[in-house]
């Protein structure tokens, strides 16, 4: 399996912590050197792991975002 390469290019907020330490957050990622998108995930401490979530560019969050403020 290939490697993913990451890079965290903003840090935009932590959502939940749980009590091992491990933050959902939503930050702005470049995945194998492409343009960064929004990414919801858990993260370890240190951001040495993570684990499953969810990619959305800035439609899909604007989307999103039009959705939830309809609720």
């Amino acid at each position: 399996m290939a490697e993913i390469k990451f890079e965290i290019t903003e840090h935009i907020a932590i959502l939940s912590e749980s009590v091992k330490g491990w933050q959902k957050e939503l930050n702005l990622i470049s995945w194998n050197g492409r343009e960064p998108k929004y990414d919801i995930r858990d993260w370890a401490p240190n951001h040495e792991k993570m684990g499953k979530g969810v990619t959305l560019s800035k439609e899909e969050l604007d989307k999103l975002k039009e959705v939830l403020n309809s609720l």
